[in-house]
């Protein structure tokens, strides 16, 4: 188990990351890169959410483990 806690953070903060990304590109907030065909789409703001809500419950259980 010691093992598996640094890594559960690891992905739960490069999933919130990107969640944040889809969400600021979903919401025209973010114009990177040019031509993605998120951008301006708020069904990926959506997906966002769901992506860095599930980020940040793999960082509380990582937190977790002992």
């Amino acid at each position: 188990m010691p093992r598996l806690r640094p890594v559960l953070i690891a992905i739960g903060a490069l999933c919130a990351l990107m969640g944040a990304l889809w969400i600021a590109q979903g919401l025209g907030y973010v114009d990177w890169p040019r031509s993605s065909f998120m951008l301006g789409r708020a069904v990926w703001a959506d997906y966002g959410t769901g992506l860095a809500v599930f980020g940040l419950l793999l960082i509380l259980l990582g937190r977790r483990l002992r």
